[in-house]
């Protein structure tokens, strides 16, 4: 498990050729996964456009680096426009207020936690006055831009310190998700997703495209439709991007 700051500032790697490729400068959370989806780039050679990492291409987060396979890993979002959009509506966890369900104001979000290995979030370190305390990410009901719900029964399982976070990893978490609510869904991000449908549907794919799992989900030659996109927006944000730059 890693925090935030332990993260940002690490050179990223190349495996292939031993370069480094620039510095993790901050992060875009998928607020429907509770996760890192992308490591936004402070590229070191070029200082126009966006660059970041898909977080499932990364092969390890360690004391010193982040490494990945090669340098293609590490993508340009000016060559994928319909993109821009998600990516400057990034989700803040730091200095958000988190509020419960029904309303309460506990403290504002100093920090999170994520497992190195999948980007999910773990926890959220939340000032509450004087004292520090770690809400579990599995109480956390929203990820909003200025806001973090939560269930109101977060407080009784606030973790004092980051090894009692750790602690409760893989451990039963009493059925709490069951009983909220589900996750308000952004009419931004749909309409987002609508662009995108707008302007692959009718294109021809280059290359296979594949799920997370590595198995093909859109073969070449394959002309777009709706029902494709849909699929492919379904595996995630990198996929997309995979179809998005191999299409004609």
């Amino acid at each position: 498990m890693k925090s935030s700051a332990q993260v940002i500032g690490l050179p990223v790697i190349s495996i292939q050729n031993g370069v480094q490729l620039g510095q993790i400068q901050s992060f875009i959370i998928n607020p429907e996964k509770g996760a890192v989806e992308f490591l936004i780039v402070d590229h070191q050679e070029q200082q126009t456009g966006t660059k970041l990492i898909p977080f499932r291409h990364i092969i390890g987060i360690g004391e010193f680096a982040v490494t990945v396979e090669e340098e293609r890993i590490v993508l340009d979002l000016n060559a994928i426009p319909i993109f821009n959009e998600l990516v400057n509506e990034k989700i803040a966890i730091k200095q958000a207020k988190v509020m419960t369900r029904k309303g309460q104001l506990l403290g504002e979000a100093t920090e999170f936690y994520m497992d190195e290995e999948t980007g999910q979030i773990t926890g959220i370190e939340v000032q509450i006055g004087n004292e520090s305390r770690i809400v579990r990410a599995d109480h956390v009901i929203t990820y909003g831009k200025d806001l973090l719900i939560v269930h109101e029964d977060a407080q009784q399982t606030f973790a004092s310190n980051v090894d009692a976070l750790f602690s409760l990893k893989g451990t039963q978490v009493e059925p709490i998700i069951e009983q909220v609510a589900p996750k308000k869904v952004d009419d931004e991000l749909d309409e987002l997703r609508q662009k995108q449908i707008d302007m692959l549907t009718g294109k021809r794919v280059l290359k296979d495209i594949v799920d997370v799992n590595g198995q093909v989900l859109i073969s070449k030659g394959t002309i777009l439709t709706k029902e494709h996109i849909v699929r492919v927006q379904e595996e995630g944000p990198d996929v997309v991007i995979e179809l998005s730059m191999n299409v004609e």
